[in-house]
């Protein structure tokens, strides 16, 4: 444990340059061109790599020693983001041309150093099954979900204020420099660990991207694809949250008062890892994850009913409260139902499926936003059919795909929780 608090303080840094820069980098774009498309793009295509990347992550995590990950990982990020700087430096003035080739390679090489964290992130889980008891492995998903909610908090802080006051540049140096405080400081930890051992019954145990025995592990419990398929639904939906949540932000407030709110808001992501720290996540965490993501999504359907900061704020505080707790229920439930020696590609498999479905949402929304749904709330159907009561203007038209998103989600949440894979995998980490 004490091995795995040093972990979590190094992940805390780790993830905070890289959530840091992202925010950043997402901030900047959109107030200096004010495209909802720009913004949704660059977060599909987070997403979209994110996902392709996942279960080649995952077989290399079960392949190699986890320190040796997270070195590597991090060693990634602080080389991406400094290509970046370089990048930034040389051609500052050609970076917002959407069409220009430097701003897809700029945004490329904060992508992989970004990306490059789930890498970390998928030894990090792993290093639960290692260092942790059993008994106290759910408490310590709850860590890693303060973890995660400080990072964010940091992060949300500190990237509005670095836009709006000093700029990109500055952005970029901040993260290189904490990123190789983070390498520096990583080089310090070690922990003993058992030699890799990839048990597999192909003919290419050692594979780059070993689906097959990603598979093999999820068919042993059943149930548990069904939870990472749910998992994708809801990810799925939340693709919306990635494209449009920033832009509705910033419609109703400057970049400096949204970074200090999520500031603020983010508060609910530490509470909520705590919670579970302390309490754990009882007998069978695959409700908590049900009853979590139904609180949610009834959430979602309300906050946006009116273009007010209170009510985005006391429904975005809700829902990043119950954030953590699902996902560590989720973290618990593979933990639980898999074996040490596939964790990695399993956990690798479920981002890969997750993640596939984000930038599915992200790439269609932020056009369908621009071509329909502002439109529709600003001068078209929308104003005589729902804007006597739902309100009028383009900011009306973003808030209402999120209401429309809670819907979805509260009834895909009550078709899984009668579902037969639900009771099986209930009965099974019982």
């Amino acid at each position: 444990m004490p091995v795995f608090r040093r972990l979590l303080v190094n992940s805390l840094l780790s993830g905070s340059s890289s959530a840091f820069l992202w925010f950043a980098i997402t901030f900047w774009v959109y107030i200096e061109t004010k495209s909802v498309v720009a913004t949704s793009m660059i977060g599909g295509v987070f997403a979209l790599t994110s996902a392709l990347l996942g279960v080649g992550f995952g077989t290399y995590v079960d392949h190699h020693r986890k320190r040796h990950v997270m070195v590597l990982s991090t060693a990634l990020s602080l080389g991406s983001f400094g290509i970046a700087t370089v990048q930034y430096g040389l051609f500052k003035d050609r970076l917002l041309q959407l069409s220009s080739p430097h701003f897809w390679v700029f945004v490329f090489a904060i992508l992989i150093g970004a990306v490059a964290g789930n890498l970390r992130g998928i030894a990090l889980s792993t290093c639960v099954t290692l260092l942790v008891p059993e008994d106290q492995r759910d408490r310590a998903n709850g860590m890693v979900g303060t973890i995660n909610g400080l990072s964010f908090t940091l992060t949300s802080v500190f990237s509005g204020l670095v836009i709006g006051r000093l700029g990109m540049g500055w952005a970029l140096l901040i993260s290189v420099m904490v990123t190789a405080l983070t390498l520096v400081h990583l080089l310090t930890i070690h922990f003993d660990e058992p030699d890799p051992v990839v048990e597999s019954s192909f003919e290419e145990p050692k594979k780059f991207v070993d689906v097959a025995g990603a598979l093999l592990a999820i068919r042993q419990t059943r149930g548990l694809m069904a939870l990472i398929l749910f998992a994708a639904f809801n990810n799925l939906l939340g693709g919306i949250f990635m494209s449009l949540m920033d832009a509705y932000g910033l419609s109703l407030m400057s970049v400096e008062s949204w970074g200090l709110m999520f500031a603020f808001l983010s508060v609910g992501f530490i509470a909520g890892g705590l919670i579970v720290a302390r309490n754990g996540l009882g007998k069978n965490p695959l409700r908590l994850i049900i009853m979590g993501n139904l609180v949610n999504w009834t959430i979602c359907m309300v906050f946006t009913s009116r273009s007010s900061i209170a009510l985005l704020a006391i429904g975005m505080l809700a829902w990043m409260t119950l954030m953590p707790v699902i996902e560590a229920a989720e973290q618990t439930v593979l933990q639980r139902a898999v074996a040490f020696e596939s964790q990695g590609r399993v956990f690798g498999f479920a981002q890969t499926i997750e993640n596939l479905a984000s930038p599915l949402t992200s790439f269609m929304i932020g056009p369908l936003a621009e071509v329909f749904f502002i439109p529709f709330m600003t001068d078209g159907g929308g104003v005589d059919l729902i804007g006597s009561w739902f309100g009028t203007g383009p900011e009306r038209g973003l808030a209402l795909i999120f209401s429309l998103a809670g819907v979805c989600g509260v009834i895909g949440t009550l078709i899984a929780r009668v579902s037969s894979s639900y009771r099986y995998l209930s009965k099974s980490i019982s």
